[in-house]
C-alpha cells in the first residue's frame, strides 16, 4: 500500500509562494473588474436614468440633443468600449507584471 505526497510536497501541487502570487493576480483582477463594472452603472444607470433630467438642460454642441438623451442612446455604448480596451490594457500590463503574457507565434 503506497502513500500519496501532499499537497505541499516537492514537485506536487503548488508551493505557498505560487498560491501567494495566483492570489494576488486574482484580487488585482476582480478589483480592476469592480472598477470597471462601477464606471458602467455609473454611465448606464446614472448618467442614462437617474440623473438624466439635469443632463438634460445641457446640450451636446453641434447636435441641439440633450445631454441626458445623449447618454441613454449613445455616449453609454461608447463609454462601454472603451472600457473594453481599458479592460485589455490593464490585464496585459498585470499579465506582464506577473508573467503570465501570451507567447508572441514569429
Amino acid at each position: 500500500m503506497s502513500e500519496q505526497p501532499s499537497q505541499g510536497s516537492a514537485g506536487y501541487g503548488p508551493d505557498s509562494s505560487t498560491r501567494a502570487r495566483a492570489t494576488e493576480y486574482w484580487r488585482r483582477n476582480i478589483r480592476y473588474v469592480g472598477m470597471l463594472l462601477v464606471v458602467w452603472f455609473v454611465v448606464s444607470y446614472g448618467f442614462g436614468i437617474i440623473a438624466v433630467e439635469p443632463l438634460d438642460t445641457v446640450t451636446v454642441p453641434g447636435t441641439g440633443f440633450p445631454l441626458g438623451f445623449w447618454f441613454a442612446q449613445q455616449g453609454a455604448i461608447y463609454v462601454f468600449v472603451a472600457l473594453i480596451f481599458v479592460y485589455v490594457f490593464l490585464m496585459n500590463r498585470l499579465d506582464r507584471e506577473f508573467d503570465l503574457q501570451e507567447e508572441d507565434d514569429v
